[in-house]
């Protein structure tokens, strides 16, 4: 079971092992950035991307050696939630654990705060 602080953003072995896959397979980058926006069919969605240049303004999370950068209005969304990694049959990728979304979609995309 992995710990959970409330007021922090909260990341499973698994999900870094996968951010640290991805960025050894892309070859280059200096973390992962992850955030919310507005889309989706519930209001928000959550997004991935690698990170080549820093900007000072995200907050930053360092665990096993992975950096992850998160934009301070995403990480208001965020806190409190646990990243995690899954793997159920064919289905397999990034799951947020989210305290803040109120409901979620039927395919599990998007929320709703």
């Amino acid at each position: 079971m992995e710990n959970i602080n409330p007021s922090d953003l909260n990341f499973s072995d698994k999900a870094i092992n996968h951010f640290l896959s991805s960025l050894e397979s892309r070859g280059k980058g200096a973390g992962i950035q992850i955030g919310v926006k507005k889309a989706g069919c519930s209001g928000y969605e959550y997004f991935f991307d690698f990170v080549d240049s820093i900007d000072a303004k995200n907050i930053v999370f360092e665990k096993n050696g992975c950096k992850i950068y998160v934009d301070k209005t995403s990480f208001d969304f965020l806190k409190g939630s646990l990243v995690d990694y899954s793997e159920d049959g064919l289905n397999k990728g990034i799951k947020f654990v989210n305290p803040n979304a109120k409901a979620v979609c039927g395919c599990g995309e998007s929320f709703t705060i």
